[in-house]
């Protein structure tokens, strides 16, 4: 996995682990901080060390691997691969249907990193969530997450940014639930109340989305869900006979859970 902090890393390596200790099963966890040398070097220092199936978190899963392997979030068809995705595009209907049920057409959006492995199929959703709703996305109401930091000084950063640019609007989509507590910071800062001048929705639901002030509305993925089904899914292949037929893909449902940080738009 890229990093072990709060979020969305941590929450699926719950899941994983807590059904591999249940199964009575060792594990290895290494993080690669997103260095390209490292996820091509990981899994055959691994694989050297007679691990019997791998499970990759938001990272690429590359071709050769001689084990089981399943990926949560890597989105690419991998020979060997079992993928464990969340309907983005349903994710972003939620999302963007509640805000414009809520008045707000003028929405600004955060981005996630270029090498995040849902940032493009999720940027690809919103902008076909907002066609199918008839809104018009504001190129320069976009703003891109552009650190590995996994702290909210990144969402903060960039909707400074999305404020510098004086073009209005009153509701701000996220990327996730760390980069849009950032964005609440900036928006504060600069006189607008959350979430009486700005909405802001985040993505995840973390485990202190609901405890931040406002609570924060968010777009649910199952994450600890996602870990115990690779958890599952690779206990399986490992005890399966050779040449047994696996699972290409598995898609997951997000769900939208509204707190306090949307309200009506502002006439």
């Amino acid at each position: 996995m890229p990093e072990i902090s709060e979020g969305y890393a941590a929450l699926v390596m719950s899941g994983i682990e807590d059904h591999l200790l249940e199964e009575g099963y060792f594990y290895f966890v290494v993080s690669h901080r997103h260095r390209s040398d490292l996820i091509m070097e990981y899994p055959r220092l691994l694989q050297q060390r007679a691990v019997e199936g791998l499970i990759a978190v938001d990272t690429t899963c590359q071709k050769g691997a001689l084990i089981p392997v399943v990926a949560v979030s890597a989105h690419r068809e991998v020979e060997g691969v079992t993928n464990i995705v969340l309907d983005h595009a349903l994710a972003a209907k939620l999302a963007m249907e509640h805000l414009v049920q809520l008045g707000h057409s003028k929405i600004a959006f955060l981005k996630g990193q270029e090498f995040s492995s849902d940032t493009e199929i999720r940027w690809e959703s919103e902008r076909g969530a907002a066609k199918e709703l008839g809104l018009e996305i504001n190129e320069r109401l976009v703003g891109q997450l552009d650190s590995g930091s996994p702290s909210p000084e990144v969402g903060y950063g960039v909707t400074r940014k999305l404020l510098a640019t004086g073009e209005a609007f009153t509701a701000l989509f996220a990327f996730n639930d760390i980069s849009a507590i950032g964005a609440i910071r900036a928006l504060r800062e600069a006189g607008r109340r959350v979430p009486e001048d700005v909405s802001v929705v985040g993505f995840d639901d973390i485990q202190s989305a609901a405890f931040q002030n406002p609570a924060l509305t968010t777009v649910r993925q199952p994450l600890r869900e996602m870990g115990v089904i690779a958890a599952q899914i690779l206990l399986r292949r490992i005890n399966a006979p050779a040449k047994t037929p696996y699972p290409k893909t598995v898609t997951v449902e997000p769900e939208l859970i509204v707190r306090e940080s949307t309200a009506r738009a502002k006439p």
